[in-house]
């Protein structure tokens, strides 16, 4: 699949290392000498200095035989007029980055106007996340969901965690939990465990299962999500306003610090609910001027890496119960994300997650193979796949205890949906025509039907 990237910026770059550790054929367009210099002495890639907004440079680019094109430069109309030139010059499939909420709140209008095929918003991305990880303690992340109410959170296990040492199959057993272990990422290796694998100290999970129970496992573990009534944010921007309208609907108190004046006034004249406080100088002064440590949850979404870290160690030290920080650079999130002390949010680690799934979901739709779905997991190592059982389906009726089922290697099926309903599946359990099927696989196996997950 030949893809083209418009934007050599952060996430741009982030793009291009997902998709070249993919072998996927890579053409970058920036508009700055030194940015494609520095992409394509690091990358195996081609790179174009001009604009893709330009329809000789994405000739130059090769968009006439181009399969995608992402967009993604700091300028929403950059990103969009850049998709319209590249339809018109035979790309099948364009996506575009756009983070003001004008753009946003039209999203499906200008998808149809101008035949984009994706409209992707890291900022509201970012902001929903938020939203979804609020309240729980900093190492428990909410993941959203893959279909209907299957629910899916990553959790590390800690040092004094009651699943430490523990073989999955007891756990189940022992919390009474209805629930899946979908992956387990144990430093950069990733697991697809069975029911005698082993967790450790360090290890961070996935579960799935319905909302309820992973709500009432987390509690049986003596893991409970804060209300979280009183939040803070420090920070203004974009995401601030996507997130204040999710937690408004939710009827949070709400305080925001931004260190722009004129920021501050908008703030206020938009949302008259609000506590807005104008914020610059000693943030710790600030903080406590603020009451920090009366808050239920601290958000950190300023653009300055230094100001999130510090303000979020500020308020660990002031025991807030649940803390969220964004980080910009990429390079400090492995060793962020093997610290228990915030939940980590990243523009660029989100867009890259996001534009993946897009791109792995047009592959399947196009290529001869059986995917209905797909969902990368476990920072990519791993995914989620979805299949219906159709005639032709060696496994049809056979229980999941019987040894004639022999499920390869890394892969794991955690869920089936029969007549709207999600079993999860136990001993004597069996898939039937008709049924939709989830699947989590080691990426490395390139299952491509429901019957390669058999041996």
């Amino acid at each position: 699949m030949k893809i083209i990237i418009v934007g050599c910026g952060r996430t741009g770059t982030a793009l291009v290392k997902a998709l070249t550790a993919k072998s996927y054929d890579v053409t970058v367009i920036e508009k700055q000498k030194e940015l494609i210099e520095s992409i394509t002495d690091r990358y195996s890639v081609n790179g174009i200095v001009g604009s893709g907004a330009s329809r000789e440079t994405l000739i130059k680019a090769g968009a006439d035989s181009a399969d995608i094109l992402i967009a993604v430069t700091p300028v929403d109309e950059i990103n969009l007029l850049s998709c319209v030139e590249a339809k018109a010059v035979g790309v099948s499939y364009t996506v575009a980055r756009v983070d003001q909420p004008d753009f946003a709140a039209n999203r499906k209008e200008i998808e149809k106007e101008h035949s984009i095929d994706y409209i992707l918003n890291p900022s509201y991305a970012m902001a929903e996340l938020a939203a979804h990880s609020i309240g729980f303690p900093s190492f428990v992340k909410s993941q959203g969901s893959f279909l209907n109410d299957m629910g899916m959170i990553t959790l590390s296990v800690t040092e004094d965690s009651p699943i430490k040492d523990k073989k999955v199959v007891s756990i189940k057993r022992e919390l009474n939990a209805d629930i899946v272990i979908s992956f387990v990422l144990r430093g950069d290796k990733v697991y697809i465990p069975k029911g005698d694998f082993v967790l450790s100290h360090g290890d961070r999970i996935g579960l799935i299962g319905r909302d309820a129970e992973i709500l009432g496992l987390l509690q049986k573990m003596g893991i409970v999500r804060n209300a979280a009534k009183k939040v803070m944010i420090m920070g203004g921007g974009v995401t601030t306003k996507y997130l204040i309208d999710m937690l408004l609907h939710d009827k949070k108190s709400i305080t925001v610090i931004e260190s722009d004046l004129n920021k501050c006034k908008e703030l206020m004249e938009e949302y008259p609910t609000i506590h807005v406080s104008y914020g610059e100088g000693d943030m710790d002064e600030i903080l406590e001027d603020e009451k920090i440590s009366k808050t239920d949850a601290y958000l950190s979404l300023t653009d300055v890496d230094e100001t999130n870290l510090v303000t979020s160690m500020y308020a660990w030290s002031r025991s807030v119960p649940s803390i969220l920080t964004k980080i910009n650079a990429l390079g400090t999130l492995p060793l962020l994300h093997k610290i228990n002390l915030d939940i980590i949010l990243s523009y660029s680690e989100i867009a890259v997650s996001k534009m993946i799934n897009f791109i792995k979901n047009i592959e399947v739709k196009s290529d001869e193979n059986d995917i209905e779905k797909y969902m990368a997991i476990a920072n990519n190592k791993a995914e989620l796949l979805l299949f219906t059982a159709k005639d032709g389906f060696k496994k049809m009726n056979v229980p999941f205890k019987d040894v004639r089922l022999n499920i390869k290697k890394n892969a794991l099926i955690i869920a089936i949906y029969r007549d709207g309903e999600l079993i999860l599946p136990k001993g004597d359990n069996f898939i039937q025509k008709g049924d939709l099927v989830t699947v989590v696989t080691d990426s490395k196996n390139h299952i491509e039907s429901l019957n390669d997950v058999f041996n």
